[in-house]
């Protein structure tokens, strides 16, 4: 008996707390329908002032919308698109985006799908473009805008990875004319060093050879060869007349007689000419020369 009673108690209470369940969640439904239609309300109140241009207004009713609901995909949706139309792309695909995870329904999802397409091109973010209208097909396969856009996409990425191509071959081309030139500059300073080297080498060879010829005594310095000390030496050294000059003991300068040398050829001249007056004489005294024949 008392099993039983047991037993009922407890089926009675798991039937109570099923009922309480299901009123609970009937009370949650009705309070996320009720949220829902006025965040839809807010929504038409934003659409009305986008109509009249009024976009501050607008933007604060869709906001209100948002927060009021998350199942409401219209006022993100419409949001988006009032941020698009200012080209204010950022905050456009925010809530495109948002759009897209919160519908529950294909359609919804591929009109976000497709708008977060076309932000992307206006970013010129071809390969995100071509990723999103692909989504968008996939929630609606019959949207012939979308196809366009999708080969559109498809062309624009392919002419910017060539864009891209030949900048990178550009730059690859740059980078090398510039070691190129860095070489030849490098070429040049190393030639201009060398040939610096080898003028040391041959200023140091001429050195060499002047320091040679110096010692040899080929770049001697002249000796003075006037003055009273000179003088007096070659008086002491002078030649008995009608001898000639010990060439040891006179060193002239090249192209320049010595005093002694000059002495010496004055005094040749001098004998010289005595000896013609003395001929000169002794044919006045003989008289005419008689030419010296033999008799045979």
């Amino acid at each position: 008996m008392n099993t039983m009673m047991h037993k009922l108690r407890l089926i009675l209470g798991l039937l109570f707390c099923t009922v309480w369940a299901y009123g609970q969640e009937g009370e949650a439904a009705k309070e996320a329908e009720k949220a829902l239609q006025a965040s839809t309300n807010l929504t038409w109140d934003a659409n009305k002032e986008l109509t009249t241009n009024d976009f501050i207004a607008a933007e604060g009713e869709y906001r209100k919308a948002i927060s009021k609901s998350s199942d409401n995909t219209v006022a993100p949706f419409n949001l988006g698109t009032a941020y698009y139309n200012r080209e204010s792309f950022e905050e456009a695909f925010g809530r495109f985006k948002q759009a897209g995870e919160k519908s529950k329904e294909k359609p919804g999802k591929h009109k976000a799908f497709h708008n977060m397409g076309n932000v992307f091109m206006k970013n010129k973010e071809y390969q995100k473009a071509v990723e999103a209208y692909k989504e968008a097909l996939r929630n609606n396969p019959t949207d012939e805008e979308t196809r366009y856009n999708l080969a559109l996409a498809k062309k624009m990425m392919e002419n910017q990875q060539d864009e891209q191509n030949n900048d990178q071959n550009d730059d690859n081309q740059d980078q090398q004319d510039q070691q190129d030139q860095k070489d030849k500059n490098q070429d040049q300073n190393n030639d201009g060093e060398n040939d610096k080297d080898q003028e040391g080498e041959q200023d140091q060879d001429e050195n060499k050879d002047q320091g040679d010829d110096g010692e040899n005594g080929e770049n001697k310095p002249e000796e003075n060869t006037e003055g009273d000390g000179d003088e007096k030496k070659e008086q002491e050294q002078k030649p008995s007349e009608g001898d000639q000059p010990d060439e040891k003991q006179q060193q002239p300068r090249p192209n320049q007689l010595s005093k002694q040398q000059i002495q010496n050829l004055l005094e040749a001249m001098q004998n010289e000419e005595k000896k013609v007056q003395e001929k000169m004489e002794a044919k006045k005294v003989k008289g005419k020369k008689i030419k010296n024949e033999k008799d045979w």
